[in-house]
């Protein structure tokens, strides 16, 4: 009979130093925290809930979960936490859309309280502490346990120390080690020194014994078969995807490792550093995910407080105009995009993060409502006063007094001026109104002022005469003569005195018209080649769509202002009466003035569809 070596308990050791050193500690607090069931932890990235079930059934299934071992049922309980809360989170969204869709402000949001929710947390209060009372009997049975293993203990010491009757008690000292085997888990700050006592009394006990040699290399046997499966097991546990898992099962091959008995001392050494080199690589990569984790969750933390000061500079105080608050609403947008794609910092930090955000944009939808609101105010005041003023223009239409009341409505027009915009849904109507009456009345006074109806019948023939002639070059071949002819047509046309009023637009339509074939033919407009220039200009910048929309917002305020121009011009062209030379001067000289405001709007038109076209 050979008696086991005391270097036996050396795989012990090195185990035992092998753990010490890994992360345990750190997994059992991930451990317990995922026991904890906190409904308001944040959920991990990317995880989603698979369970078709409705609300009630979830609760309904976490009620009965509750009537089973706690630790047996803890990941059904978080697979069920997780999916209520996708649940509960698509009704809220549901239920704000809802909220905005009757036109409330997003800021006056409220979750509703939810009856299954109230539920559903109540379930979920009672499950931590059905757990809490687990681990405390856990806890206490380890207690317990650990009595049992030192009364063992002592037991053998005991056997040991009776050295005379050594070999009578070996079948008790077996049935020692049994019942040390079979008892349960004690502390785990325990669990290593009372394994190498077990370890160092078994061995002199069996030193004492002169055990056969036999009997003692087929343990060897069983014993190296038995760690050359778990170091299989923990190879392949080297290649899985999953480090954190691939951790957590190495742990509990490590604690079968340290079940198994002794192997033959030569070869002791090197199968342990194979299952150590195997672990150590593990370990390796659970501590890296780790690392990386942080590491990402910092950057993302420095990218989302970058965001926040982005967002926070706008200066609300310096936005005057529709335009100003739309293009400050597309930044704030456009930062909302960037935070979304970014993920999740550090715990500590997120919340906090994300409740500085979102508080810089809801003051900013706030401010924006407050600034809609007012102008919307200002709009219908102004709106007021231009049908005031209408009414009052109505008023006078029909009076024939046609000095005292061309005076007076001269006196609205300035009036009219002098009133701000109104929302563009009713520009047009009030001004045709206003507009409207104005012509009515001074149609009227036409009809009995006819004393310059002769001279504006005689421009009327004048000016078909010059359309008739472009015409006529327009259908000829193109030569110098004709270009010059042209040019010469075109400056009679704006020479000649005004036409009478009802007339006065089919003859400006039908000499536009021309001019335009003309102009082509002849090749004398110069808006081609500034439109060829600005077609030049506005594709260098096709791809920036933010620079797009700048300049076509820019035209857009260039033609209104252009209409409104329009409109005073032929408003004061109303106004006049052509009694002397100077008389005729100014509305020729406005007619001139009309004509090229009207050729200007042409072509803001035309290069507000080069835009649009650029930006489909």
């Amino acid at each position: 009979m050979e008696m086991p070596k005391k270097s036996d308990a050396l795989e012990l050791q090195e185990a035992d130093a092998t753990l010490n050193n890994s992360s345990a500690a750190d997994e059992l607090e991930i451990t317990e925290n995922v026991d904890s069931v906190d409904e308001n932890a944040e959920e991990p990235q990317g995880q989603i809930a698979t369970i078709d079930l409705s609300k009630d059934e979830i609760v309904a299934e976490m009620e009965k979960l509750l009537q089973e071992k706690p630790d047996q049922v803890k990941d059904a309980v978080t697979r069920l936490k997780n999916a209520f809360a996708a649940i509960r989170k698509k009704e809220i969204e549901v239920e704000k859309q809802a909220f905005l869709d009757k036109g409330n402000e997003e800021a006056a949001f409220a979750v509703m309280d939810d009856a299954a929710e109230i539920k559903m947390k109540e379930l979920l209060a009672k499950y931590k502490e059905l757990r809490a009372e687990q681990l405390a009997a856990i806890e206490a049975e380890k207690q317990a346990n650990l009595e049992k293993k030192n009364a063992i203990l002592d037991e053998m010491r005991t056997l040991i120390a009776d050295v005379d009757n050594v070999n009578r008690q070996y079948n008790k000292f077996q049935q020692l080690q049994q019942d040390f085997k079979a008892v349960g888990d004690t502390p785990a700050e325990t669990v290593t020194s009372l394994w190498k006592t077990y370890q160092q009394l078994t061995e002199n006990f069996y030193d004492l014994l002169k055990i056969n040699k036999d009997l003692r290399d087929y343990d060897f046997k069983k014993n190296l078969e038995a760690k050359e499966e778990l170091i299989k097991q923990a190879a392949e546990l080297d290649t899985l995807g999953d480090v954190v898992d691939a951790f957590r099962k190495l742990q509990n091959l490590h604690n079968e490792w340290r079940e198994i008995g002794p192997i033959a001392p030569e070869i002791r050494e090197e199968v342990w550093n194979r299952f150590k080199e195997i672990s150590t690589s593990i370990n390796k990569k659970y501590q890296a995910f780790f690392e990386n984790r942080k590491e990402k969750e910092k950057e993302n933390e420095t990218a989302k407080t970058a965001l926040c000061e982005r967002i926070e500079a706008i200066d609300t105080n310096t936005l005057a105009t529709y335009a100003a608050w739309d293009e400050a609403t597309e930044q704030i947008k456009q930062l909302q995009e960037e935070w979304r794609k970014i993920g999740f910092a550090a715990r500590a930090v997120n919340a906090a993060l994300f409740a500085r955000f979102r508080k810089t944009c809801d003051e900013f939808f706030a401010r924006k409502a407050e600034f809609f609101k007012s102008m919307k105010e200002a709009a219908a005041r102004n709106l007021e006063k231009k049908i005031a003023l209408c009414e009052r223009a109505e008023a006078l239409m029909n009076s024939t007094d046609w000095k005292k009341t061309t005076q007076e409505i001269n006196e609205l027009h300035k009036e009219w001026k002098t009133v701000g915009p109104v929302l563009k849904k009713h520009s047009d109507a009030v001004w045709r109104r206003f507009l409207d009456a104005c012509n009515h009345f001074f149609a009227e006074k036409e009809k009995n002022t006819s004393s310059t109806r002769k001279t504006e019948h005689a421009n009327l023939e004048t000016k078909r005469e010059i359309v008739a002639q472009l015409k006529a070059l327009a259908e000829g071949e193109v030569t110098p003569e004709g270009k010059a002819k042209v040019k010469e047509l075109i400056k009679q046309w704006r020479e000649v005195g005004h036409v009478p009023f009802k007339e006065k637009d089919n003859a400006y339509n039908e000499f536009q018209a021309v001019v335009k074939v003309v102009n082509d033919k002849f090749d004398l407009r110069e808006t081609h080649s500034r439109m060829a220039n600005y077609e030049k200009s506005i594709d260098k910048i096709s791809s920036d769509s933010d620079k797009l929309y700048r300049e076509r917002e820019r035209l857009m305020r260039a033609y209104e202002a252009k209409r409104e121009e329009l409109k005073t011009y032929e408003t004061n062209m109303l106004f006049f009466e052509a009694k002397s030379k100077t008389g005729n001067s100014l509305l020729k000289d406005m007619e001139r003035k009309i004509v090229k405001i009207k050729e200007e709007l042409v072509e803001l038109e035309n290069k507000v569809k080069m835009i649009d076209a650029k930006m489909d």
